[in-house]
């Protein structure tokens, strides 16, 4: 597993720069480990983002970046923190990550949308990264894959500039393009 600190922010990096950053993490290999189930890690991943062991916050950041590097999503839906000698359920509210911050290289469909997440990850949107909007109550809230079945919910104010970018491009559907790929926007 890489030692690579996490993204303090985005703003000072070329969006290739970070689309290496972002490719260069290798990851432990969840999908191949099948240890036996364990229980429940009494953790919870709250809508915010925030990690909770036993009902605390898990205050440091670093330990919060490790345990998300173990977290996959399982083909009943649920979650768990998993070894390769120990699997144990972990509750998530809504998504695992929360996309915190956007950046933009190019117009139209030359754009590239950078994120950063809450665990200071950086994921570029895109066929292996789609943004999808799923249809609440409340309005459209956006999510973009991360990896393996993982999504972040993005930050409404991250929303707001992606329909800013959006609103700016002036195309008939309303959405945003990334490395090749269209995400609309719900039109409701």
């Amino acid at each position: 597993m890489s030692s690579q600190p996490p993204l303090a922010d985005l703003a000072g990096l070329s969006l290739a720069e970070i689309a290496r950053l972002a490719e260069a993490r290798r990851l432990p290999p969840v999908d191949s480990w099948n240890p036996t189930h364990c229980g429940d890690s009494e953790m919870r991943i709250a809508s915010d983002g925030t990690w909770y062991h036993q009902g605390s916050p898990i205050g440091r950041p670093a330990m919060v970046r490790l345990f998300s590097t173990i977290l996959r999503r399982e083909p009943d839906g649920g979650y768990v923190l998993v070894t390769p000698v120990e699997k144990l359920d972990i509750a998530v509210d809504d998504a695992p990550f929360v996309a915190v911050e956007l950046k933009s290289e190019g117009q139209g469909r030359d754009r590239r949308l950078a994120f950063r997440l809450n665990t200071g990850d950086g994921v570029v949107a895109g066929a292996e990264h789609p943004l999808r909007f799923a249809e609440t109550g409340t309005g459209p809230r956006p999510y973009l894959t991360v990896r393996g079945g993982l999504e972040a919910l993005v930050a409404r104010a991250v929303y707001y500039e992606l329909a800013a970018l959006a609103l700016d491009d002036g195309d008939a559907l309303p959405g945003v393009w990334s490395d090749g790929v269209f995400f609309p926007f719900p039109t409701t």
